[in-house]
């Protein structure tokens, strides 16, 4: 098949969609992506990318078609230019660029914003191909969980536009279970929305790593590993929380890796906090180099902020904990909560409870070895069973081959 995504973000921005683009390279199929200028998480066109753009049309064996957008910088009003000016330039400029070019299937990833969705469909009017949309985020919901919009009449207005995408879109991949009932109060047609879940990375299959020399050794530390964005919605007020009501417990360490529109805020509130000692923040790196952080974690972090569409979400970063083969403690609401539990994967607390976050930290590092070690073959057992990439992937092709024999089912009959 001929494959066309469209995704705001692409490699060498760090994203699920750099994975699944060489996946169905790899697998037979024609890829191309339509997208922008990587600039995320810092805010700013990458200096490389400025530098050498030719680089950056070919990843492996897929094309890139970029096309120019606002960087996100900081504050609102410059994240909002930055979604609209990829509207923009990817609804102009990418059926231009595109031009001639046939597929059988657009795949629009979606992880927010949702206008993502508004190219691909000015390319399905030109191109006469179906949508498959994976819808990560849903909006208008998540737009007034982290503060960003606060006008009913800006969110109702918002809630037109989502539903003018659903309607046009053929495929709707929801990201969890708790996902479709939300993307059902903007498309009454539930034939066609899916449970899709993410997978993760195949970064742990090499049996020595060597830990990453970032984080100094500590004899007899216990290290609590957060890998991912640092925002608002990862509620980094409960973790710091936690930290500071164990703050005797000098043998327990918070290693932060990462960054995000945050990332200035905590590390100023670990100043004055006085927490140097206990919370570490070596910076954002590579995918690539994520195994050698994990090397250093005797269980792994994640949270979110309480708010109902979070408790919607499985945070991506679940995925990639339950493949490790390390526990996990979760301070998280809803279905994300419920995979850690259920699976036996290790201990999950309220969103926003930072006394409850400190008491699964303390449990887990007072934990035996061998009782995490349980833990983390059942993190990797839930993975093998519900979110292993090539069971996923093969269910995706199968979504795809099913739309493009409906299309030519169709086209025969005209």
């Amino acid at each position: 098949m001929k494959i066309l995504i469209v995704s705001q973000y692409f490699w060498p921005e760090n994203f699920r969609i750099n994975d699944l683009a060489t996946e169905l390279q790899q697998r037979g199929h024609e890829v191309t992506v339509l997208t922008g200028w990587p600039n995320y998480p810092e805010g700013k066109i990458y200096e490389d990318f400025s530098e050498n753009r030719a680089k950056y049309t070919q990843f492996g064996a897929v094309r890139v078609v970029r096309v120019p957008l606002t960087p996100r910088g900081k504050g609102a009003l410059r994240l909002a230019l930055n979604y609209l000016s990829f509207v923009l330039s990817g609804s102009l400029l990418g059926p231009l660029k595109l031009i001639g070019k046939k597929y059988d299937v657009i795949f629009v990833y979606e992880p927010s914003p949702i206008t993502v969705g508004i190219p691909a469909l000015v390319l399905k009017l030109f191109k006469k191909t179906p949508i498959v949309f994976w819808a990560l985020d849903l909006w208008p919901e998540s737009l007034s969980a982290v503060g960003v919009v606060k006008s009913r009449k800006v969110l109702n207005a918002v809630g037109v536009m989502v539903r003018f995408i659903y309607r046009h879109c053929d495929l709707i991949l929801a990201q969890s279970k708790s996902f479709i009932g939300g993307i059902e109060k903007y498309c009454p047609q539930r034939e066609k929305i899916r449970y899709f879940p993410s997978w993760a990375e195949e970064l742990f299959h090499e049996e020595t790593v060597i830990p990453a020399l970032e984080v100094p050794s500590k004899e007899g530390a216990f290290n609590v590993l957060f890998a991912g964005n640092i925002g608002d919605a990862q509620d980094f007020p409960t973790i710091l929380d936690a930290a500071e009501r164990l703050r005797e417990r000098r043998e327990i360490r918070w290693i932060i890796v990462g960054d995000g529109r945050m990332a200035d805020w905590v590390r100023a509130q670990v100043a004055l906090r006085g927490l140097q000692d206990q919370v570490l923040m070596p910076g954002r790196f590579a995918l690539e180099r994520m195994p050698s952080f994990f090397a250093h974690a005797d269980t792994l972090l994640v949270t979110l902020k309480a708010s109902e569409i979070f408790a919607m979400t499985i945070p991506g970063k679940v995925q990639t904990y339950l493949s490790s083969g390390l526990p996990l403690i979760g301070a998280l609401d809803g279905e994300g909560a419920e995979v850690i539990r259920e699976s036996g994967a290790g201990y999950a607390c309220a969103a926003g409870d930072a006394a409850g976050l400190a008491d699964a930290v303390a449990r887990m590092a007072d934990a035996g070895v061998e009782q995490r070690a349980a833990m983390g073959a059942a993190a990797q057992r839930c993975y093998a069973e519900q979110f292993e990439k090539k069971l996923l992937i093969d269910k995706l092709e199968g979504h795809f081959a099913d739309l493009v024999s409906t299309k030519n089912k169709v086209s025969s009959h005209v």
